[in-house]
Parts: structure tokens; C-alpha cells; sequence
């Protein structure tokens, strides 16, 4: 009988044993078996987790091309309740449910978060160009009315990103990147490049990849949508600063087809005294198709290049220049890397055997796209770029076609072999790459100027690379117009902060009279005022010109509207560059969803035509024509400009607002109808804030900021850090910058300027500060105050001023 007990008691301490040996304590968190499959549970930080789950035991986690974070040391409890295991750290608790291969997540203070649907993870053997892989799907359950945000930048219109179904594969228009955050203060980044589906129904909100050896993803908790971008940023790498010319106005066009065109753009711009900083040369200055891309100027009509960018800088101006992912068969770059198996063989723009490019037996496959994967032809890459262009002096890269074009597309091309796999395992990521390419080794080449890269396709952790990703070939109409706002506010949402469109559109083939439609030119104008107030103001598209020049003269409304929003885009540039450091040292963002800055304000969750442009700024696009077309009943003649409509705007909850243009104070929480003439647009500044207002200029570095107005708007606290440095290079990484902080106390009516702390080669000892309390008819639009409350004279020690 005591034997019987002790057996008995003996089996059940080793099954309790065994039970409590189901997972695995590990350095960075848990292993554990689920099933056949094995989790590995990885903290990066006290907020951020990495989730893997593998289909079988002893599988190796990936290198992540978009991950550059090495983890921390984190300290974390394990708890074990039956089937549930728990790890916490100081801010996140991660609850694994080890029947289930479910997780869970919660805070202290926020309780549930996000949980994986129960039975959500699935892996189905998939074969990859002869390799055995899987496709791998998660499935996650969200409260029903949780706004998410985020996935890219697509075309649909649509602020939140629920009930909805994304192919994700990157294309002209639409950048997808596999992160969404949440209105609750978490985000997700689903780490897979091949092409996946993202789907939000009334079931679940899942990934679903074609190609993976394992689930792999990210889970992090920022507490609001600044906390969860400077989390993704911790992950994928930070901003790094553009130099101050790229926030001037750039001019660009479909294409200018000489050099003598191009400089006389510039030379006409300065002639009319209208602000520019920046020129592009859009393709073929390489001459016909078999020269495709070739990174010489073999066209006889750019006669003399290095002259063309040195006329452009003897103007104070910059040029930047297209560049692609694809070689004609005889360039120099596309012979070297066909040697090494460095093509790929797709069709790709401009196609072989159309119109644009007549059949030739001896180049049947006409432009290919290169491996941007492969490291070494990345150097070809640079190689050619660098001897061919920068060596002309060019400030900067137009990179076309990132995404790469794919044209006519079958199954099988994604079977093309990259030197990390097959080109369907890590499609995604092309973008990141090549543009990750161009900006590791121009940097490394030279620190004299910053890496600016203008592309049209990107991936997490693209932010790092200097670029600027613009929404792609648009067609210009009023939705077109609207669509760009959402898609550049869920792409910010991403953490990657800098982003712009085609002012104008690309494709005019919704307007045959082009530029001699009076609906367009109101479409122009308002594109352009929107424009603006993003983080890079350029204009550009096909089909007609677009200078300032083709809109008339001086005393034309069109034109007129357009001068004026030029201008004050160079008033605001010390507010511009202060707010760019922002998003640098303090990863904050530049163009703000209103749920960024008001996320109590369930009204704003949703509204996708309005938007913060920084701390201060709010954004009211006009997205409907003004004008009645001729011929519709009661209407007026549409050239006629002179009519006024409105727009209403919402003013968001917790803070009063002003009127930039009337300095009218005005309550939150409500609407507010605004008129809107051609030269306005709804434009917005929070109370408490404090914005300095540069010179007028021709260009961003004409006249030094030694005089800068500095305008209050009363009814709050506010701070703002006015940041400063030598403009371009990298030597702000090394200290050489200067900031210097201004508070407003609103109940004792004083501005203290506080003292400057660091210092740059060049920086101004001594300056004026001239300080404006804005009221109604003071210190509006953008022009300068015609008298200030108080002036400062400013030598870097602080200075408390009342008013």
C-alpha cells in the first residue's frame, strides 16, 4: 500500500516537473513548445517584444533587413499560472497562453491591449522557387471601434484602417509598409518582405505571407502615437537631418529635355523675385532606351553638364536628378552586373517591344532591374552614380521606380533569384535597399553634404536613409487632391516622417485642356497650398508645364495665390527646420494626424481632410472646387475667381484656437466655417503657441535669421525650441548646433527666452527677437507684423521679457 502511494506521488512530481519545464527562461525572455512548434519570446526593451513562432523545434530566427536595434538588457519576472505564463517587465506584460500558442498583451495602468486571435497562427508548406518554406498567417482580435493607423500610403482615402482588405505588394501609388498602431498606444510591425494580405473584418485583423520560416513580429507600447513612432524609430533606425534647402520650393517637370531649359527655369524664377531653391531633371538626359538610366549625360542637348549644376548654384539654387532601379543593355552599369548575374529578367518600365521602345533581336529583354539585394552590385551601383553625377556636383537623388515597376506580371517571375533568396521572399524590401544603397555610400564618400533622396517607393526603417517618398504617377483630380492627405498622415504613422506629392498631380487626362481649364488652375492652387504645409513643397508632374510663369502674371488671382503660399513657406522656414530637429532628436513628426495630438477627442479619430503641421499649425486643405463649370444650371462664367465658397473645419477639444489669417481667437470642440477665396486656405494655430517668422527671401540661406519675429498666441503655456546649425553637412551629429528655447507663461504674461546652449561655425552672437501678441487684425497671414509688442536684443543669456 506505501509503495502504491509513493509510485503514484512519485508520477505525479514528474508530470508536475515536466509541466513546469514546458518552457525555457532564456537571456532576452522565453522559449517554449506549442503543438509541434516552438515560440521564442525576445524583449528588445521594457516596451518592446519580438514574437517568433516557429512550425517546428530548432528553428533560427531571421536578420531583419528593417530591425537595426540590438536588444537590450532587460529585466523581467515569469510567472506560470497552469496553462498561462506571464513575463512583465517595468512597462509591458506579455501573457502566453501555452495550449494555444496565443499571446496576449497588457500594461498596469492600460490593462488588455491587443490579444492573438485563439487558433489565429497557421503555417502551410509552400514552395519557393524549390526552397520549402511557408506561408504563415496571424490572426489578432481588436475592440470593435479601435481606430488603427498606419500599413503605408495608399490612395483610398481612408484615415482609419479598419474594414479593409490590402494587397500588399509595392506598387506606383501605394508604399506598403506591415506596422499599424493603435488610438490605444501600441504598435504592430509584422517583420516579413514578401507579398502579403493585410485584412480587418468583423472576425479578426490579420497577416497573412507568402514566404516565411516563421511567424516574426514586433510588439511595442509608446502609450500615445508619438511613444509608439519613437519606439518603431528605436527598432528600424532615426531620422537624420536634411540640409535647410530641401524646405525651400522645388520646380520640377515631365521633363525638362535641355540643359538650357532647365537653367532658365532658375533664371526666370529669380527674374520674378518667387522663392526656389530646388530644380530636378526627370529622365533621358542619357539619351534613347538601350542608355536607359546609363548615369551619363550621352544626350547631345545637355551638352555640358558639370556647367548646367554649376549655373544652378551660381544662382544659389540646388539640383537634384532621376536616377532608377533598371539599366538599358548598353549602359556601362547594366553590362558589369549582367557578368555577375546581377539582373533580373521581368518587365520593367519602359518595356521592350511597345511603342516607346521598338523590337531588337539583340536586346529581347530590353531594361532590366538589378539585384539590390546583393551588396556588391549595390557598390556597381554607387560606383557609376558617383563617378557619372556626383562627381558634377549634384546635391541630391530623384530615385524613380523603387518600388520597381512590374509590369505584365506572372507567378514565376517572383522566382527570380536575389542574392537573398527568391525575389518573391523578400520583394517588399527592395525600396529599403537600393535606396539604402545610394545613402551608405554617398555618406561615406563625403560629409560635406547631406544625403537627400527624393523616391517613390519605401519600407520601415527607410526613415534612416535620408529619403523623402512621395505618393507616386497620381491623376490630378479634387479626390486625388483629398487622397493625399490621408496617405501621407498613415504613412508618417509608420515612423517615417517625411513624405509628398506631385503638387498638382501627374496625369492631367482628367482635364484635356490642361492648364487652359480654369477648374484645373483652382486645382493647381489649392494642391500647391497643401503643399506647403508637407514636409518637402514640389512641383511636378506630365502633360503640361507647371512654373509658376504658365499661371500668368502678377495681378492673375492663380498666380497670385501660388506667390503667396510660396512665400509664406520661406517665412515659416525657422519653424520648419526647428520642427525637423524635433523629428530627429526628439522622433517626433512633421505632418500629424489629429489623433497624434488629440486622441481624447473621439471626434478627430476619423477625419481625414485636416491635419497638424507640427506642434502648432492645424491644416484644413480646400479638396472641392470653388466654381460652378459653365453650362451647369446658375452658373457663372468659371473663369471668374472673384465668387467665395467656405469650407467647414473641425477645431478640435481641450485648447482654443486662432485664426492665422484674422487672428480671430476661437473655442474648440466645435465647427467653424471658414471662407475660402483662392489665396486661402483654413489654416489654423493652437493657443499657447510661439512661432518664429523668418525673412522674406529668395532662397532658404539669403539673409541670416538676425531679425526674426516671434509671434505669441495667448490663452495657454507653451514652449518651443527654436533649433539652428550650419545647414548641411553631417557635422550637427558631432555637436555643432545650437538651440534655444522659448516659454510663454499665459497667466503671468511673460516670455522667457532661454540661454542658447551650443554652438556651430557661423552662428549669430548677437540678434533681435521682435515679439507679437497676436489679437484680431495683429500680426496675421503671412506677412510681417506691422509693429511688435516688444523687441529683444538677444546674446545667448536668458532673457525674460513681460508683455
Amino acid at each position: 500500500m506505501i509503495r502504491s502511494y509513493t509510485s503514484t506521488l512519485l508520477l505525479l512530481i514528474a508530470s508536475l516537473s515536466l509541466n513546469a519545464q514546458t518552457f525555457q527562461r532564456t537571456e532576452m525572455g522565453i522559449k517554449a513548445r506549442y503543438g509541434n512548434g516552438e515560440v521564442d519570446v525576445r524583449f528588445y526593451s521594457p516596451s518592446i517584444v519580438r514574437i517568433l513562432k516557429f512550425p517546428g523545434v530548432g528553428g533560427k530566427a531571421k536578420e531583419s533587413l528593417s530591425v537595426i536595434k540590438a536588444p537590450e538588457k532587460v529585466s523581467f519576472s515569469v510567472k506560470q499560472e497552469g496553462d498561462l505564463l506571464q513575463l512583465a517587465t517595468s512597462e509591458l506584460i506579455v501573457v502566453y497562453h501555452q495550449k494555444s500558442g496565443q499571446f496576449s498583451y497588457r500594461t498596469v495602468g492600460r490593462g488588455d491591449l491587443l490579444k492573438e486571435k485563439d487558433s489565429g497562427t497557421s503555417f502551410k508548406p509552400f514552395d519557393d522557387a524549390g526552397s520549402p518554406t511557408h506561408t504563415i498567417t496571424q490572426a489578432f482580435v481588436l475592440d470593435k471601434d479601435e481606430s488603427i493607423y498606419g500599413l503605408g500610403s495608399q490612395q483610398n482615402g481612408k484615415m482609419v484602417q479598419r474594414n479593409l482588405k490590402l494587397n500588399m505588394i509595392q506598387g506606383n501609388t501605394d508604399d506598403y509598409v506591415p506596422f499599424f498602431q493603435s488610438v490605444k498606444g501600441y504598435g504592430l510591425f509584422w517583420d516579413n518582405y514578401s507579398p502579403t494580405v493585410f485584412e480587418d473584418n468583423a472576425v479578426s485583423t490579420s497577416f497573412k505571407s507568402e514566404v516565411a520560416e516563421a511567424v516574426d513580429y514586433y510588439f511595442m507600447f509608446g502609450g500615445n502615437a508619438d511613444g509608439v513612432i519613437a519606439r518603431m524609430r528605436d527598432l528600424t533606425g532615426q531620422s537624420p537631418m536634411f540640409p535647410l534647402w530641401t524646405y525651400g520650393f522645388w520646380q520640377s517637370k515631365e521633363r525638362y529635355k535641355s540643359q538650357n531649359e532647365l537653367v532658365d527655369v532658375v533664371k526666370k524664377y529669380r527674374q520674378l523675385g518667387v522663392p526656389l531653391d530646388g530644380i530636378i531633371q526627370d529622365w533621358q538626359y542619357w539619351g534613347n532606351n538601350y542608355l536607359w538610366n546609363a548615369m551619363e549625360f550621352l544626350n547631345g542637348d545637355f551638352y555640358n553638364p558639370k556647367k548646367m549644376v554649376e549655373d544652378v548654384h551660381a544662382m544659389n539654387a540646388r539640383m537634384i536628378i532621376s536616377i532608377w532601379s533598371s539599366f538599358g543593355p548598353q549602359t556601362k552599369p547594366y553590362k558589369e552586373m549582367d557578368r555577375q548575374n546581377m539582373l533580373m529578367n521581368f518587365q520593367t518600365w519602359p518595356q521592350a517591344g511597345t511603342d516607346t521602345w521598338p523590337p531588337n533581336m539583340d536586346y529581347p529583354s530590353g531594361v532590366r532591374v538589378y539585384d539590390a539585394y546583393n551588396p556588391a552590385a549595390r557598390d556597381i551601383y554607387w560606383k557609376y552614380l558617383n563617378k557619372g553625377i556626383f562627381s558634377l556636383g549634384m546635391d541630391g537623388w530623384w530615385m524613380d521606380s523603387t518600388e520597381p515597376d512590374h509590369l505584365n506580371f506572372k507567378p514565376e517571375d517572383f522566382n527570380n533569384k536575389t542574392y537573398l533568396g527568391s525575389f518573391r521572399k523578400v520583394r517588399n524590401a527592395y525600396p529599403l535597399m537600393t535606396v539604402g544603397g545610394v545613402a551608405q555610400r554617398q555618406k561615406a564618400e563625403s560629409q560635406k553634404k547631406r544625403v537627400f533622396i527624393l523616391t517613390r517607393s519605401a519600407f520601415a526603417g527607410q526613415q534612416r536613409f535620408g529619403a523623402n517618398t512621395w505618393s507616386g504617377d497620381v491623376t490630378a483630380s479634387w479626390q486625388a487632391l483629398e487622397n493625399q492627405i490621408s496617405a501621407g498622415l498613415n504613412f508618417s504613422l509608420c515612423g517615417i516622417p517625411y513624405w509628398n506629392s506631385d503638387i498638382g498631380g501627374f496625369f492631367l487626362s482628367k482635364f484635356p485642356r490642361k492648364l487652359e481649364d480654369p477648374e484645373y488652375r483652382e486645382l493647381y492652387a489649392r494642391w500647391l497650398q497643401f503643399g506647403a504645409f508637407t514636409p518637402m513643397m514640389r512641383s511636378h508632374g506630365a502633360d503640361a508645364p507647371r512654373e509658376i510663369y504658365q499661371f500668368g502674371s502678377k495681378g492673375d488671382k492663380v498666380y497670385d495665390a501660388i506667390e503667396k503660399f510660396i512665400h509664406l513657406r520661406y517665412r515659416l522656414l525657422p519653424y520648419i527646420y526647428s520642427t525637423s530637429w524635433a523629428v530627429t532628436a526628439r522622433q517626433s513628426s512633421m505632418m500629424r494626424a489629429l489623433m497624434m495630438d488629440f486622441a481624447a477627442d473621439k471626434k478627430v479619430l476619423d477625419i481625414n481632410d485636416q491635419f497638424m503641421f507640427g506642434q502648432f499649425f492645424l491644416v484644413a486643405p480646400v479638396t472641392k472646387p470653388m466654381y460652378i463649370k459653365a453650362g451647369q444650371s446658375g452658373a457663372v462664367p468659371v473663369e471668374d475667381f472673384s465668387s467665395v465658397k467656405s469650407k467647414e473645419v473641425y477645431l478640435p477639444q481641450g485648447t482654443s484656437w486662432y485664426d492665422f489669417w484674422t487672428g480671430e481667437k476661437l473655442s474648440g470642440g466645435k465647427v467653424v466655417r471658414k471662407d475660402t477665396p483662392l489665396d486661402i486656405m483654413p489654416l489654423y494655430v493652437r493657443a499657447g503657441s510661439v512661432i518664429p517668422m523668418g525673412p522674406k527671401v529668395q532662397y532658404a540661406g539669403e539673409k541670416k535669421w538676425d531679425e526674426l519675429e516671434v509671434r505669441v498666441y495667448r490663452g495657454a503655456n507653451g514652449r518651443f525650441t527654436l533649433y539652428e546649425d550650419e545647414n548641411d553637412n553631417y557635422n550637427y551629429e558631432k555637436g555643432a548646433y545650437s538651440i534655444i528655447d522659448f516659454e510663454w507663461n499665459d497667466a503671468k504674461s511673460v516670455l522667457t527666452i532661454n540661454a542658447r546652449k551650443g554652438s556651430f561655425s557661423g552662428m549669430l552672437k548677437n540678434r533681435k527677437f521682435r515679439i507679437v501678441l497676436v489679437g484680431e487684425g495683429k500680426a496675421i497671414s503671412g506677412e510681417a507684423a506691422a509693429s511688435f509688442d516688444r523687441e529683444v536684443n538677444f546674446s545667448g543669456k536668458k532673457v525674460s521679457v513681460k508683455i
